[in-house]
């Protein structure tokens, strides 16, 4: 795997040289399309199997969707960039033994989804029809991209009574700034890419940049928000939920835990039951920024 990123990275760095549209055209491709699907872990099986597994077509595209529970206190989780429903395992089993309805999904290019990639507009759309189906939701929780999609679907007619992210971004372009750091990019990837999302990926659309952050717009959303991070995330840095908090300050709560990283964050018990008691809110669930679970 290392290999094969500095094969790429220097042919991309090196092609941009001479054919700058061409490394454009490449490099979006890379950023808009995961290189692998992760699988179901042996520890997730038990809870998807247990799942009512249906199927929903958002932008021409099909995306899996699992249900849990009686259909009552319904909760919407929404994955990550190069992740699925399963992840959310030990959270689902949770938030069932609380008579809660979790709803899932593996997005387009995801888990057992077709397509071969995803966008926040379809992410949106997905909570959309989830929302028609099962009505309001008690909780909307979002892990890392998910966490900044459910911001900005929570913006379009789609209710909920809480909202929860772990490890999400703040900024929309964080997520062009991160791709050209991780893959060792030159400054020509910036900019390029940028115009290459707003034409070729989002056309008609204005002011992504903005419109797309989870800090858009924050009086929109009234509802009780708690986001998680780890200091040690080396997918998405702490200051992006510092962001967060301080565009949403007054509904926002914090909570940062130590040594979760980004991913196993999502099975930590201490970040299970700061999700469950906020869900719930039979608990406090607000912590200062320097808290420690």
């Amino acid at each position: 795997m290392h290999l094969r990123a500095a094969l790429i990275r220097t042919s991309l760095n090196g092609t941009a040289r001479v054919a700058p549209r061409l490394a454009g055209r490449w490099a979006l491709s890379l950023f808009s399309h995961p290189m692998t699907r992760v699988a179901v872990r042996p520890a997730e099986e038990p809870v998807m199997r247990r799942a009512d597994r249906g199927e929903l077509v958002v932008n021409g595209k099909t995306a899996v969707v699992y249900r849990w529970g009686a259909g009552t206190r319904p909760v919407l989780l929404m994955h990550g960039w190069l992740s699925r429903a399963s992840r959310f395992s030990p959270l689902i089993q949770a938030l069932t033994e609380r008579g809660y309805s979790p709803v899932a999904f593996d997005a387009p290019g995801h888990g057992d989804a077709g397509g071969r990639g995803t966008t926040i507009l379809e992410y949106r759309d997905m909570a959309r029809q989830l929302h028609a189906e099962h009505g309001r939701f008690a909780a909307v929780i979002g892990h890392s991209v998910g966490g900044m999609g459910a911001f900005f679907a929570l913006r379009d007619e789609i209710g909920a009574d809480r909202l929860i992210t772990i490890g999400a971004p703040a900024e929309f372009g964080y997520l062009v700034d991160s791709f050209r750091a991780t893959a060792g990019l030159g400054r020509w990837a910036g900019p390029e890419l940028r115009r290459r999302i707003e034409s070729d990926v989002f056309p008609g659309e204005h002011d992504i940049w903005a419109r797309f952050s989870a800090t858009y717009r924050p009086g929109q959303l009234t509802m009780p928000i708690l986001v998680i991070h780890d200091e040690s995330d080396d997918m998405v840095t702490i200051e992006q939920c510092r962001r967060v908090k301080a565009a949403h300050d007054g509904r926002a709560d914090l909570l940062i835990t130590r040594g979760l990283g980004h991913r196993r964050i999502l099975a930590a018990p201490e970040v299970i039951e700061a999700v469950l008691d906020f869900v719930s809110a039979t608990e406090p669930a607000a912590r200062t920024p320097d808290s420690r679970p």
